[in-house]
């Protein structure tokens, strides 16, 4: 007997973040946040990494709106000077670094900040 095969998702490829100007949000996401820009696909596509994961920066399609996505959590070490760093680069603070959830083997650790869209950028460290 045959049995068919349930594909599997197991990391993020890559996450679209609509903005209105893809430029002035290369600028932040590149200098800024510090990920490595990798190419533009025209005047409206911009792709950089965050690690393993590809972050596609392009205007709204569909029911995209600017300002209202998901929030995006990367992953760092040294929550309280990577969160003032950013700031200090031109982030928006959104919210300070604090201890969210004690887990048996480390500290969850979340701060925020927003990008020149309104986007939420989330902060996270694993203390342990």
């Amino acid at each position: 007997m045959n049995v068919p095969i349930t594909p599997n998702v197991s990391e993020i490829g890559q996450i679209a973040v609509a903005v209105n100007d893809v430029a002035k949000a290369k600028t932040f996401y590149r200098d800024v946040l510090g990920l490595k820009f990798l190419f533009d696909a025209g005047p409206n596509l911009a792709f950089l990494s965050a690690g393993n994961v590809r972050l596609m920066l392009t205007t709204p399609e569909g029911h995209g709106e600017a300002g209202k996505n998901s929030i995006l959590y990367f992953k760092v070490t040294g929550i309280e000077a990577v969160h003032a760093a950013v700031v200090a680069r031109g982030a928006a603070n959104a919210r300070a670094p604090q201890l969210t959830a004690k887990m048996p083997d480390h500290e969850l650790w979340i701060g925020e900040v927003r990008d020149p869209e309104g986007n939420v950028i989330g902060l996270m460290e694993e203390k342990r």
